[in-house]
């Protein structure tokens, strides 16, 4: 298993392509303990947090955590863009930013009061035609320079159309360069025909998307199996509090690992593509790049903040999580092998 040891593990250059980068303010509630908080001003007491946000960033950022090199491909405008740029790259991510006249989107949320609020949400413009001829030749260029490509879609899927995001894993896989992707509805089927490395979807989408038609885990395993068929190397199904499901073409696995209390449950499962994407970036068996992805998504729902986490305390982590075949009369015949793409 990878554990950080006297000897630094390989480090691998990851690109992102982060569809729509948003920024994300949070509005924390009272704590009559931190310095700045006093109620005597008359000034609504609290802190103010600004964070990067968008499922690429988040997975960018916890790649990072992870020692990958990383470079973030995505629009960038507005009077958002730069702060988020800013930020990114003073968490030492490289940004190849694509213009973006229509601007990047953001969220306010208020949780003064101990409950979770949206107070405002800016929705990002769609990508313009030239726009988008931009980042497709940004995200080709960089991608064939690195180890292992990371694709997630884009909130709301409009501002980059899906058929973009398969022509743009389909190109990328003719090199052989790796593809981690993390999508649902119409992206995800469009991928999967493109041969990506690997497709992470939650039970949930399967479902959504017609998929699956209950989260059982036999008709999970039948959906998984389907998509191998189509072209994907692997399938990666996250099930919420649940074990996550692996299926390749040597059959079908679950992901255990010890029982999390959770801090908030946001943003494991883009810790977890960023984990399989740094593992296959390092040249590690999909099994293991698994470990380290569900190490990574575990540890970071203990801590505020998406995309988070130490380094070595996921490494040791991922030491725990186990990848067990399933028995035949867990998940009927659907875990028999199928024929697949490469990872």
């Amino acid at each position: 298993m990878s554990q950080l040891t006297g000897t630094e593990l390989r480090r691998p250059r990851v690109c992102v392509l982060a569809p729509t980068p948003l920024l994300t303010i949070e509005i924390d509630p009272f704590d009559p303990r931190h310095p700045r908080n006093d109620s005597s001003t008359g000034r609504p007491p609290g802190d103010v947090h600004l964070h990067p946000g968008g499922q690429g960033l988040w997975v960018a950022r916890m790649a990072a955590s992870l020692g990958a090199e990383v470079t973030v491909c995505g629009p960038f405008g507005g009077e958002v863009g730069p702060l988020l740029i800013t930020s990114l790259t003073s968490s030492n991510l490289t940004v190849r930013p694509v213009t973006y006249l229509g601007g990047n989107g953001a969220y306010v949320y208020d949780c003064s009061s101990g409950e979770r609020r949206v107070a405002a949400h800016m929705v990002p413009a769609q990508l313009t035609r030239h726009e988008l001829d931009d980042l497709y030749g940004t995200v080709l260029v960089e991608a064939l320079d690195a180890d292992v490509v990371s694709i997630t879609g884009a909130d709301p899927s409009h501002v980059v159309p899906s058929g973009f995001l398969a022509r743009l894993v389909r190109d990328i896989r003719a090199s052989d360069i790796p593809v981690v992707t993390d999508l649902s509805g119409e992206a995800a089927a469009l991928v999967a025909a493109q041969g990506p490395s690997v497709l992470k979807m939650s039970h949930e989408e399967l479902i959504s998307a017609g998929l699956a038609g209950d989260d059982s885990l036999d008709t999970l395993v039948h959906a998984a199996t389907a998509l191998l068929e189509a072209g994907v190397g692997a399938m990666v199904v996250s099930r919420a509090s649940e074990p996550a499901l692996l299926v390749t073409a040597e059959g079908a696995n679950l992901v255990e690992g010890p029982v999390i209390t959770p801090q908030d449950h946001r943003g494991a499962g883009d810790s977890m593509t960023a984990g399989i994407a740094v593992g296959l970036g390092r040249g590690e068996p999909i099994n293991q790049a698994v470990r380290l992805g569900a190490a990574a998504g575990a540890l970071n729902v203990t801590r505020r903040g998406l995309g988070t986490g130490r380094r070595e305390h996921i490494e040791r982590f991922a030491s725990l999580i186990d990848v067990k075949p399933l028995a035949p009369d867990e998940a009927g015949a659907a875990s028999a092998p199928v024929q697949q793409g490469k990872v």
